[in-house]
């Protein structure tokens, strides 16, 4: 299933301090509802929306951007696939199986100050609405 999704590169963005060949698993808090626990690691093929993951991310640590491949089976992710968008423009996926780092990326654009004030007050909104479930 998952070969004729992407191909990649693809990347992840977290707070966590990773060295290359750690793995990535599912198990932890969602950054957008910190009372679910993930069934998956999401990741995209997009070094945007991996910057934008890196931001939002929640702990003290400084957002970082993997480069990452998924270990196993992955399938789009349907937070952002089809639910809001049509197909999936976000390049956006999930895997139940981890992700090995491969590198970190230095070189992304950190988001501006104004720019992620919005974001935040839009995962506020959605963390205040009932219906902004997530698919776990």
């Amino acid at each position: 299933m998952s070969a004729a999704l992407d191909e990649g590169p693809f990347f992840h963005g977290t707070k966590a301090d990773l060295r290359v060949g750690d793995l990535l698993t599912a198990g932890f808090r969602s950054n957008y509802r910190p009372e679910i626990l993930m069934n998956h690691v999401y990741f995209t093929a997009l070094p945007g929306g991996a910057a934008l993951a890196a931001e939002l991310a929640a702990g003290e640590g400084e957002p970082r951007v993997y480069l990452v491949e998924p270990t196993g089976q992955f399938e789009n992710d349907p937070n952002v696939t089809d639910k809001k968008f049509p197909g999936n423009p976000t390049r956006s996926y999930r895997s139940a199986e981890p992700l090995r780092v491969l590198d970190e990326v230095e070189d992304w654009t950190r988001l501006p100050p104004e720019e992620l004030a919005a974001w935040r007050d839009r995962i506020a909104a959605l963390r205040a609405d009932e219906r902004g479930e997530i698919l776990n």
